[in-house]
């Protein structure tokens, strides 16, 4: 069953945000994730504070997707967000198909 990741992302360096955006696309991919969400124009229509920046990634499974993010792959996109950016990030398993 397909995974999904959501992060909500509010830029605080703006250096170490364009390293963060070249360093976690290969990371993405290598472990099975694909972009369906990156960053595009984003309004709130209902409750809630303002939309930040949002980005969705998709994964065959919720093994990848947590495989993905405590990987030695992402380790140093990892440790670059941390003073790149502030994000909330969530995991949810999709529907399964049928």
């Amino acid at each position: 069953m397909a995974a999904y990741v959501i992060s909500e992302i509010e830029p605080r360096d703006p250096v170490l945000f364009e390293r963060y955006r070249a360093l976690a696309p290969a990371t993405i991919a290598k472990h099975g994730g694909r972009y369906l969400v990156r960053g595009g124009a984003s309004e709130v229509i209902e409750g809630g504070p303002p939309a930040k920046m949002i980005v969705v990634l998709e994964f065959p499974s919720m093994a990848q997707a947590k495989g993905w993010y405590d990987s030695a792959d992402y380790a140093e996109a990892r440790a670059v967000s941390k003073n790149a950016l502030r994000r909330r990030l969530i995991f949810v398993e999709g529907v399964a198909p049928g």
